[in-house]
C-alpha cells in the first residue's frame, strides 16, 4: 500500500495517474492522515468497483452500529422490548 500527500497528488498528478493502473491503489493524506482512496478501475470494471466499494460502505456501516450498540448496552434487549419499542414509535406516530 503506497501513500501519496495531497501535496504530491497536487504538484506530481501526471505521474500519479501514470502509475496507478499498475500500483492499482493508493491512500491520499492529508497532514499525514488517510482523507482517500486512489483506486484504478476501466470502464469493464467500472459498476464491479462501485459495487464493491458500496457494499464495503455498508459493512463498515453495520459494524459501526454493532459497536455502539454494545457500547450502550442495547445489544443485549430482548425482542420484547424490541417490538414494545417499536410499537410505542408507531403509536406516537399516528397521532
Amino acid at each position: 500500500m503506497k501513500f501519496l500527500s495531497v501535496r504530491d497528488l497536487r504538484g506530481k498528478s501526471a505521474q500519479v495517474w501514470k502509475n496507478l493502473p499498475e500500483e492499482r491503489e493508493k491512500i491520499v493524506t492529508s497532514n499525514g492522515r488517510p482523507i482517500a482512496i486512489l483506486a484504478s478501475i476501466t470502464e469493464s470494471t467500472l459498476e464491479e468497483s462501485l459495487s464493491a466499494f458500496r457494499r464495503a460502505r455498508a459493512v463498515e456501516a453495520v459494524i459501526s452500529l454493532q459497536r455502539k450498540s454494545a457500547r450502550q448496552g442495547t445489544d443485549q434487549i430482548s425482542m420484547e422490548e424490541i417490538n414494545a419499542e417499536i410499537k410505542a414509535v408507531r403509536k406516537k406516530r399516528a397521532r
